[in-house]
């Protein structure tokens, strides 16, 4: 006897001519559609067919799988795990407690204490996370933003203790205020004073790591936030300005710090949304660095990025559909021309992955990079009639967009009057009407779903019960053991560097975690110095 509910059956058309990020996509293109002078070669302006002229021979994507819970001990322990399963490098979620700049004792921080990443609040903290770990060797990405010039500081001074030269030091870290603002909420300074910190610790790393990038421009998160794939890459881009325009105000060379920009997207499910997205927003950075900033070294007109191939995209009703779709998606990524990927596990949408579902996303990557055969050819779809029309239509898309923002007077006062915000509330409010509908088909969640049906996983991840307790035993043996008077020297040189607008802060900040002050003992130097952000309101 069967008694399962009858699958939902799909209200048809279900593929319709119109790609999620509106545009028009015709069942057939023919040659008239490509601009071969537009496009390029590969390795070559304006590099629409991606930035290195071997592809992936050259050099593989990085591997990564984003990780990091509880205690420093436990991501410790999945970083070296995910290490022997393959991966190339490391990708470190912070709990809310160190994104927002709270110690573990603040009465904000203790119900979060390590759930969403690892509990990092001092020097000795990150000592722990990675012991074991040759700094020299690995590739480190740190998703950051609000206290993301001390995270950096404290990976320097571990990379000083390990007796790891600062120039050997790669990886990123995100670091990319801007978009808090308008999509995830860990901000704690005021904009401008923001942007200055973020100025600091790009001019800082391009002089002591020069091998580091200091920011990942992030369009994630506003496209998980409802963004189109089109608006995405506009804000990113808009951002981009941004902090290129703060660089060179305070002295930076264009030719220098621009090398060592990079960029960050989510990939969703509408593959040939997301392969244009990346192809057009490599374009028109090239072209914008060239001729609106004039940097004549190609390096510095390089579009690099990293992607995460699931986000919002995944859902918990029939999870293991979720392997399919970060499949196709880290496809879109390769054939997008990422330079580093991290596959979501298909139970990230209501756990932390269990070892299985990490070791299931590794391996996702592994099979398309060494079985699959697309990693052969550089942007092995360029020259496709509907891919380059697809593309040419996204570059206007996302142009049309950025000169909205222009017109309202830049990204900058678009954030602080909350314009931007508004915006994207709206386009979420419109993605979710349209899933909520059925417009927006997503498999096993309202077509094809089961009535009745509840996630069900083989393996539960459970966290540690114990984690708070620990990491506030840790806090505390830390305050015990340290030098007050040199963390108050420290700290007072953090103050009055950050009351000197001219003055780089990042040497500072250095020594504070070098005396082992913690995350919440800086931040409140500065909050004192430079205040804290206040949302607006739009009604």
């Amino acid at each position: 006897m069967n008694d399962r509910a009858p699958v939902t059956p799909a209200a048809e058309p279900l593929v319709g001519p119109t790609s999620r990020s509106g545009i028009e996509v015709p069942p057939a293109v023919d040659a008239a559609a490509v601009h071969a002078e537009r496009i390029g070669a590969p390795g070559a302006y304006p590099f629409t067919r991606g930035i290195n002229a071997s592809g992936y021979q050259g050099r593989l994507w990085t591997i990564r799988q984003y990780s990091g819970f509880g205690t420093a001990e436990e991501s410790n322990a999945r970083y070296k795990f995910l290490l022997e399963q393959g991966q190339t490098g490391l990708s470190v979620a912070l709990d809310l407690p160190t994104q927002c700049g709270y110690d573990p004792t603040h009465p904000m921080a203790r119900p979060e204490i390590g759930k969403v990443g690892v509990s990092l609040s001092n020097l000795s903290e990150a000592e722990i996370l990675f012991d074991g770990l040759d700094l020299s060797r690995i590739s480190t990405s740190f998703t950051i933003n609000g206290t993301a010039a001390i995270v950096y500081a404290m990976y320097l001074a571990v990379a000083d203790k390990q007796g790891v030269p600062r120039s050997k030091l790669t990886g990123t870290i995100q670091n990319d205020i801007l978009k808090e603002y308008v999509a995830r909420g860990t901000w704690i300074f005021p904009v401008r004073p923001s942007m200055r910190l973020i100025a600091d610790s790009v001019l800082y790393s391009n002089e002591v790591s020069p091998r580091f990038n200091p920011i990942s421009i992030a369009g994630a998160h506003v496209r998980d936030a409802g963004a189109t794939a089109a608006e995405e890459m506009a804000y990113t881009l808009a951002n981009g300005l941004a902090y290129v325009d703060e660089l060179r105000a305070r002295g930076g060379d264009v030719e220098k710090f621009a090398k060592r920009l990079s960029f960050f997207f989510y990939v969703h499910m509408d593959f040939f949304d997301e392969i244009a997205k990346f192809r057009a927003g490599r374009r028109l950075w090239a072209r914008l660095m060239k001729e609106r900033y004039g940097a004549q070294d190609p390096k510095a007109q390089h579009f690099r990025f990293g992607v995460v191939c699931g986000g919002s995209s995944l859902v918990a009703p029939q999870p293991y559909n979720n392997v399919v779709r970060v499949a196709v998606e880290t496809m879109a990524a390769v054939f997008g021309g990422a330079q580093s990927i991290f596959t979501c596990a298909f139970d990230e949408a209501f756990q932390i992955p269990t070892e299985f579902s990490a070791e299931l996303a590794v391996r996702t990557q592994q099979i398309i990079a060494y079985e699959s055969g697309i990693a052969r050819s550089v942007d092995p779809l360029g020259g496709s009639y509907m891919l380059e029309q697809h593309t040419d239509r996204m570059e206007e898309q996302i142009l049309a967009v950025m000169a909205e923002i222009d017109a309202y007077g830049g990204v900058v006062r678009a954030i602080e009057d909350g314009w931007i915000q508004m915006r994207l509330a709206e386009r979420g409010l419109e993605r979710k009407l349209d899933t909520d509908s059925g417009r927006n088909v997503v498999v096993g969640l309202n077509h094809f779903a089961k009535a009745g049906e509840k996630p069900s996983v083989g393996e539960v991840f459970r966290l540690d019960p114990t984690v708070a307790e620990r990491a506030l035993e840790k806090y505390q043996r830390v305050l015990d053991t340290r030098s007050q008077a040199g963390v108050d020297a420290a700290l007072a040189r953090l103050s009055q560097a950050a009351a000197n607008d001219r003055e780089n802060v990042m040497p500072w900040l250095v020594d504070c975690c070098h005396a082992y002050a913690t995350v919440g003992e800086m931040v409140q130097r500065l909050k004192k110095e430079w205040g804290e952000f206040k949302e607006p309101v739009k009604l």
